[in-house]
């Protein structure tokens, strides 16, 4: 079994991923019209359940797996807050992403059956366990699966064209700007507010995100919040001014 499944680090002791096996029932998640379930029947949910058989819990600051890990399964996010990056060559980690309750992490071990990137919690989290080898059989008997499987793929390639776009041609407020209004979507399909938010995630995260300095980042803000589109305290964040902030994401587009 890899390392990221035991219970306890051989190396310091400390406690790393903690797998438990119960059953978790696709058909009955709150999250099944946001995750790979969405639109099945119901006969299909029941062969999915059969296929979900553990949750793993990962607390706060662990790792769900690491780059150059063998890839042996996909992981729903039923609860919490991760962030995947990779280390450049000095050492530093550039983050690549962050994923939320939902959302599917190891998609990056599919090509080469093995992770390339960190898979860290934000927070105390857990994830659904779906071994890849069966939902490729699964997928097989029905093509529901396996449509909604290829949409999921499709929506990471659409998201890294959008982080491109960002990297590639906005200035430091817009790429702000969009992130947030990204943020917040996201949340709202997931029945919070549209408005207020609490950033899992440090603004040196963000930044490496963004490609922007953590200075950057904090100006920014300061920026958002005098200009009266933002409210903020700490972590804590109230949009005042959404169509300001889609003003700003729309001017950088055209």
């Amino acid at each position: 079994m890899p390392a990221h499944d035991t219970a306890h680090c051989p190396m310091t002791g400390m406690s790393r991923v903690k797998q438990e096996a119960f059953k978790v029932a696709c058909s009955s998640c709150n999250l099944r019209e946001l995750c790979l379930p969405v639109g099945l029947s119901r006969d299909d949910l029941e062969k999915m359940d059969a296929l979900v058989a553990t949750r793993r819990a990962v607390p706060r600051g662990e790792t769900l797996f690491r780059s150059g890990d063998a890839f042996q399964s996909l992981y729903a996010v039923r609860t919490g807050f991760f962030k995947t990056c990779v280390s450049s060559e000095d050492g530093r980690d550039q983050v690549t992403g962050f994923q939320m309750a939902g959302e599917l992490l190891g998609l990056d071990g599919i090509s080469n059956d093995r992770h390339s990137c960190d898979a860290v919690a934000l927070e105390d989290s857990q994830v659904c366990v779906i071994p890849f080898a069966d939902l490729e059989e699964l997928a097989r008997e029905f093509t529901d699966l396996q449509r909604q499987f290829n949409k999921i793929m499709s929506r990471e390639i659409v998201r890294d064209h959008g982080v491109m776009l960002l990297l590639g041609s906005m200035r430091a407020e817009e790429r702000l700007a969009a992130f947030l209004l990204n943020l917040t979507q996201r949340l709202q399909a997931r029945g919070f507010s549209p408005s207020s938010l609490i950033l899992r995630m440090t603004r040196e995260e963000i930044g490496s995100y963004l490609g922007l300095k953590l200075e950057t980042v904090s100006r920014t803000f300061s920026k958002f919040q005098d200009e009266g589109l933002l409210e903020v305290k700490q972590r804590q964040i109230r949009i005042l001014n959404q169509g300001g902030l889609h003003q700003l994401v729309n001017g950088a587009a055209c």
